[in-house]
């Protein structure tokens, strides 16, 4: 007897629950998000505003945080006439990281003994129950950005983050919230089990998936057969290719996580064709951790 419908919704029900941020956390992580914020308007734009110039991406931009915590990604929105005063700098210095390596110094005054980087496209922030990765940013007339990236000598990106949140929004309001449940599963697989893809291929996955999938609107009754069917999407996509919202950018999305892949599926379709909850519980607990409830 494989496992009942009203099982498949109490586990799953649950197992989001236990997903969320508590309210402590978010409190936590809102007041130290804003903090920062409010750091960078005073002293780039003579404001005492923890919002302004400034906007959430990644998981907490998108709805699709979990717990146990992970980073907060924060946009700001530099002055034109900064951007213009990097620009003067001459070769071969890499503009990027040294406007990266301003922003690192102007959050230090501020929170002097916090460790903080500044490479790549960020710089961190790291407080002990969450890090901050601030992405500055310029903004274009197009509606899009352009970041910062230190790597091969610096260079910019242009990315457009509200189209990247509007994929998520949409979709999730076209499944009736199941495409960011989705991805927080996929996201309590991926620590649990170390499997490497970002969370932000996860997302872009999950839309497309779903946009197909013939029971993306059904209730959590749905969800075993909902993470089953992914893994094996997933796994069929091995070695292919993701656009980026917005832009003309695609993401090879490589092999390196297709072994982990198919272990997760093979599980999933164990704990599909259960002929008891605890068989059933056991087999997601494998894939999700302990954050899946053993028995519904």
């Amino acid at each position: 007897m494989t496992p009942q419908p009203q099982a498949v919704w109490n586990r799953f029900s649950q197992f989001s629950v236990n997903l969320a941020l508590t309210d402590a956390q978010q409190a936590d992580g809102t007041g130290k998000h804003r903090g920062v914020r409010r750091v960078l308007n005073q002293h780039y734009y003579g404001v005492s505003n923890d919002l302004s110039n400034s906007m959430l991406v990644g998981s907490w931009g998108k709805s699709t945080e979990v717990r146990p915590p992970r980073d907060i990604d924060v946009l700001f929105w530099l002055p034109r006439a900064v951007y213009d005063k990097s620009q003067a700098i001459s070769w071969p210095r890499n503009r990027q990281s040294e406007l990266l390596q301003e922003v690192k110094r102007v959050l230090a005054l501020e929170y002097p003994k916090t460790s903080m980087r500044g490479d790549g496209q960020v710089v961190m922030v790291g407080f002990g129950s969450y890090a901050i990765e601030v992405v500055p940013a310029f903004a274009l007339s197009s509606g899009a950005c352009l970041i910062c990236d230190t790597n091969s000598g610096g260079s910019y990106k242009t990315i457009r983050p509200n189209a990247e949140q509007d994929a998520v929004r949409a979709s999730s309001e076209r499944t009736k919230g199941n495409t960011r449940s989705l991805i927080r599963m996929l996201k309590a697989w991926q620590g649990s089990c170390s499997v490497p893809i970002k969370s932000f291929w996860f997302e872009l996955l999950a839309v497309e998936f779903l946009n197909a999938w013939p029971h993306a609107s059904e209730s959590a009754t749905y969800y075993d057969c909902m993470v089953r069917d992914f893994l094996a999407h997933l796994i069929r996509r091995e070695g292919g290719a993701v656009s980026v919202p917005g832009t003309t950018e695609a993401i090879n999305l490589g092999r390196d996580w297709k072994s982990k892949a198919e272990t997760a599926y093979a599980r999933a379709l164990k704990a599909c064709a259960a002929t008891s909850e605890f068989e059933a519980g056991t087999e997601w607990q494998k894939i999700f951790g302990n954050q899946m409830p053993l028995v519904p």
